[in-house]
């Protein structure tokens, strides 16, 4: 069995490590946080005293850190510590420069890479179920095959270095403007005296139908269990869709290309973050849009 080092313990990273050491493969982790290391140990899973010593001896090197600035630095001393032959797999959410960065900086030493970034929060990590989408070689793609089939539930290669990156960027701007138009929809609802309920019934079955209404409903006892039916606790933290609509503005700007919808959807979100969005799950901006009166732009 492959050996792997994974950097990164947190919310997202430790649950994925777990069920790479059920699967049998032979872990070493790191985190920079004391904490999570700790968490680590707990659940048995063997623990290193640096990047360096972490990957020494790894087949694969997969990392869930916070932003591209920390997976550069981390990559920074991974290289030359790493073995060659080995595979670099980031599973950060990051931009895509940084991205194409650590590819660069992989290729360069002789390892193959993918950026790997994941949808579906700590439920799916903690049950193996995430969807990965990976950028990378095709033989970097099939070498990560195996240990990626056992953190996820499907796999998607988006194309060449940075592509994973960009259909995460893609996917969660375009999660981000639906949730937002699910709430106004509801709140309307309410305001014209319609029950939850039957618009839930309509929307889901309608034109109006997506997967934050159909999955993710921001309405307690409304559709399938979700955060609104938990206290909004997050499954999908507010914060993190800030980030993930920075990043898409990001991406936007370097591209040439307008994204009027997206770059609302951020202004709307920061705004939620700093009147008592934060550390609530992303769909309870509904709180916000029932009794908004001020105009963000």
């Amino acid at each position: 069995m492959s050996t792997v080092a994974f950097i990164g313990l947190g919310n997202m990273g430790l649950p994925m490590a777990i069920n790479l050491k059920n699967a049998g493969y032979a872990l070493t982790g790191f985190d920079a946080v004391p904490e999570a290391m700790a968490a680590a140990r707990e659940v048995g899973i063997a623990t290193a005293a640096s990047v360096a010593e972490a990957v020494a001896d790894a087949d694969f090197v997969v990392t869930m850190l916070p932003n591209g600035p920390i997976v550069l630095t981390v990559y920074a001393q991974m290289i030359p510590a790493a073995r060659r032959g080995a595979v670099a797999v980031d599973c950060s959410t990051v931009d895509v420069t940084s991205a194409k960065k650590a590819h660069e900086l992989a290729a360069a030493a002789g390892l193959l890479a993918v950026d790997a970034p994941v949808s579906g929060g700590t439920v799916g990590a903690s049950a193996g179920t995430l969807t990965f989408m990976v950028g990378g070689s095709r033989e970097a793609f099939e070498k990560v095959g195996p240990i990626l089939d056992e953190m996820g539930g499907r796999i998607v290669h988006c194309g060449d270095g940075g592509a994973g990156q960009a259909a995460k960027i893609c996917n969660n701007m375009l999660l981000g403007i639906s949730m937002i138009g699910t709430c106004e929809a509801f709140a309307l609802a309410e305001k014209l005296g319609l029950s939850a309920q039957a618009a839930f019934d309509v929307m889901s079955t309608s034109s109006g139908s997506c997967w934050s209404v159909n999955t993710y409903c921001p309405v307690p006892g409304t559709g399938p269990q979700s955060p609104a039916d938990n206290g909004y606790k997050p499954g999908f933290a507010t914060e993190l869709m800030l980030k993930d609509l920075g990043l898409s503005q990001q991406a936007a700007a370097e591209a040439g290309q307008a994204t009027p919808m997206g770059a609302h959807a951020l202004a709307l979100y920061r705004y939620f973050e700093e009147h008592g969005g934060a550390g609530r799950d992303f769909s309870a901006i509904i709180d916000y849009l029932r009794t908004a009166t001020r105009d963000v732009s």
